[in-house]
């Protein structure tokens, strides 16, 4: 049975006492993660970007690499609870958003919450899902909630989806729609870990082996407060320009950029300039989030083109298109 996270026992954290002392425990749990997933660094500080930024994250990637090790690391620096579904073509959506159950004591039905209800969510093989369940999650990535049996549920605050995707040649998987993979503010692929990194996961000194050692670096509504404070990052009118003319060359380039896409960038792009300590961001947190995040998203024109060509295809972008703030 599904606890009720309401049911749950709190978190013991340190409060944040003030907004000065957020950001250094953010870094100092960014830290600490690191030392976990070893070897990739870069993909943790993205991951921990999209949490910030209230976005979610799609790993593309083969099993045994570390995704569940990054997203169970994610939930303990969070210090929230923590839900594993593993994908299969029979899951269905009640199995996700959870059920309405008849009570008889009480005479009436008792909605009992499915494991979507809990701070970081793992979908493992998103795309074994059939297309019924995989719609079940678009209202929760977006809106926070779930409308089920015409009740509206709230999800915990914050919530945090991270899934993984089996390359599509694999059996047994279903694409997965635009509508989908718009809902991801950032797609990472870990890799396998370098050889230092790896003789470390397998003496136990990285890895797995080590999430026990992971406390949570804020309370919750420590993160909430770091949230609010990413949100507050200035973007001028400069590095708008710079940002809409890069989304107007990805569109006339046969590329789908939404409108989410472009707040999901820019939202990157604040939590990475507030992790450097900065109130504002510049044109290179933009290009040092553009691939991470349209990447997955594909081409209109080509749908054959892999995660590899597509992220060729940015990086020319941003090589052809200047930074200067005409043009």
């Amino acid at each position: 049975m599904i606890q009720d996270p309401a049911q749950a026992p709190p978190v013991v954290a340190p409060p944040a006492r003030s907004l000065e002392a957020v950001r250094p425990a953010v870094r100092a749990g960014l830290a600490a993660l690191q030392a976990v997933v070893v070897g990739k660094d870069a993909q943790v500080r993205r991951a921990f970007a999209a949490l910030l930024a209230g976005g979610h994250v799609l790993l593309e990637d083969l099993p045994g690499v570390g995704k569940t090790t990054l997203a169970k690391g994610l939930s303990r620096i969070l210090g929230g609870s923590f839900q594993r579904v593993q994908g299969t073509n029979d899951l269905l959506p009640s199995d996700l958003l959870g059920v309405h159950l008849w009570d008889a004591k009480d005479q009436a039905f008792r909605f009992q919450p499915g494991p979507i209800f809990c701070q970081v969510l793992l979908l493992d093989e998103l795309n074994r899902i059939g297309p019924k369940t995989q719609s079940a999650m678009l209202e929760a990535m977006v809106e926070g909630q779930v409308t089920l049996d015409r009740s509206t549920h709230r999800l915990p605050d914050p919530f945090f989806v991270i899934a993984t995707q089996n390359p599509m040649d694999h059996a047994g998987t279903f694409p997965l729609p635009e509508s989908q993979l718009d809902r991801f503010s950032c797609s990472l692929h870990l890799g396998y870990p370098n050889r230092e990194a790896e003789r470390r996961i397998l003496k136990g000194e990285a890895g797995s082996d080590r999430l026990d050692a992971l406390r949570p670096a804020l309370d919750l509504d420590g993160w909430r407060q770091a949230r609010a404070a990413v949100r507050t990052v200035r973007v001028s009118d400069a590095v708008m320009d710079y940002a809409e003319r890069m989304v107007d060359r990805i569109r006339t380039g046969g590329g789908f950029c939404s409108t989410r896409a472009v707040k999901h960038w820019l939202g990157l792009a604040q939590a990475e300039a507030w992790l450097e300590g900065r109130d504002f961001i510049t044109p290179d947190d933009l290009q040092a989030t553009l691939a991470d995040t349209m990447a997955h998203r594909g081409s209109l024109d080509d749908r054959r083109l892999n995660r590899a060509e597509r992220r060729e295809q940015l990086a020319r972008l941003l090589k052809d298109l200047p930074v200067g703030w005409t043009g």
